[in-house]
């Protein structure tokens, strides 16, 4: 079959058209959303071990367990879900699990008893008071490699990020908004 000029302009614009794109790419590796993400998952796969081996627990369950220890109060599903940005179905089933486990119960709502709250049973809390100091000389293993000015440094830096992002970044900052 013949090519006809117009088959052969087409084409020739086509190539210029190519040529002229900028050769710039994204380099994820450079890219601070993707570093970002990346960090988190591996900082948590790190921290994991810690309760998975031992205790069976996933990363779901413990970040229920981590938001139900820290907080003084009973707190909703939703909360924990908003808290954690973890999708709400995948912290409902951490809660079934929990509950069946006997690490957390629920508790109405005193102001609005068609919701239930949630919070640590004693078993729950043990599992709590014994987890947390060894997360944090896992986290202190992890962060060996900044000296203490540059941790204050990082974590001043995302504490900015936060907050450009209009996050709450403390627990007395949610309760006294009522966020989450």
């Amino acid at each position: 079959m013949a090519r006809t000029s117009s088959d052969i302009a087409l084409k020739t614009r086509g190539a210029d058209k190519a040529s002229s794109w900028p050769k710039a790419r994204l380099d994820l590796f450079k890219f601070v959303p993707f570093r970002l993400n990346r960090l988190a998952a591996e900082v948590s796969s790190a921290l994991a071990v810690e309760y998975q081996g031992r205790h069976g627990l996933d990363i779901p369950a413990w970040r229920v367990i981590a938001t139900l220890g820290f907080r003084n109060d009973a707190c909703s599903a939703q909360f924990i879900s908003q808290c954690t940005r973890t999708h709400k179905s995948t912290i409902s089933r951490a809660v079934t699990t929990l509950l069946h486990d006997g690490l957390i119960e629920r508790v109405e709502n005193e102001a609005d008893r068609r919701e239930f709250r949630l919070q640590l049973t004693e078993k729950g809390r043990a599992l709590y008071e014994e987890l947390f100091p060894q997360l944090l000389r896992r986290e202190d293993e992890i962060l060996a490699c900044l000296s203490a000015q540059e941790r204050k440094q990082l974590s001043a830096l995302l504490g900015k990020i936060e907050e450009s992002l209009d996050l709450i970044q403390t627990s007395e900052e949610a309760d006294a908004k009522q966020a989450y």
